[in-house]
């Protein structure tokens, strides 16, 4: 059995962009991962090719910022408490970035690439101290902010700025990934925001990002059994 943790914002916690509730846990991109794992990997099948999928998706959660209303939220303090309670953790979906675009953090794609990074550091660092093994990581790189976002409820956060510089994401991510050893994952490839929001996943969003997230997993367990 191995553990993957799905740490991310409030794309990963299941935001319903038409309802401003959570989508339930089977249309969420997570529990549909785990779906599609099941499918793929029975858990009667050998110990090391069956998955459980932990969700840890936190609304307006940021990498490394605090924020100014809600310093909570921030990435980086509840990443080593997440870690610990969850070992071993044998996969780690990293997705955040989106929310360090709000005008209030005057954040590039790129700064914010550097953030992510600070993330993978502490989860090597910190799973090797504690439960002797680094996990992999799949850093993705977060889908872009719609066209639409000058009239979404959320513009009131995000700029115009941000619709451009969501753009950028991919190359520097891409770059992070490289650099860090992490397995990249553009998310922005597969899958696009809701028209209601121009931030928030469709359920066909969900749906999509975890049936090819799933794929980067199951060849990833290919290739370790080579």
């Amino acid at each position: 059995m191995k553990t993957i943790l799905c740490y991310g914002d409030s794309n990963t916690y299941g935001y319903d962009p038409k309802t401003g509730l959570r989508y339930p846990r089977e249309i969420r991109w997570p529990g549909h991962l785990q779906a599609v794992l099941d499918d793929s990997c029975p858990k009667s099948t050998t110990a090391g090719h069956s998955f459980v999928v932990i969700e840890e998706g936190c609304n307006g959660r940021t990498t490394v910022a605090d924020d100014p209303i809600e310093g909570w939220k921030n990435g980086l303090d509840y990443l080593k408490p997440c870690l610990n309670s969850h070992k071993p953790v044998d996969i780690v979906i990293l997705m955040l970035g989106t929310n360090d675009l709000k005008e209030v953090f005057h954040q590039t794609a790129k700064e914010i690439a550097e953030n992510a990074g600070i993330l993978v550091d502490t989860i090597q660092a910190f799973t090797k101290e504690k439960q002797g093994f680094i996990p992999k990581i799949i850093l993705v790189s977060p889908p872009l902010i719609g066209e639409g976002m000058p009239d979404s409820v959320f513009s009131v956060s995000f700029a115009p700025r941000s619709i451009e510089e969501s753009k950028f994401f991919s190359e520097n991510y891409k770059i992070v990934a490289e650099k860090k050893n992490c397995i990249f994952f553009d998310a922005a490839k597969y899958i696009t925001p809701s028209k209601e929001d121009s931030l928030h996943l469709t359920e066909d969003g969900h749906r999509t990002l975890a049936e090819e997230l799933a794929k980067v997993v199951l060849q990833e367990s290919i290739e370790e059994t080579k």
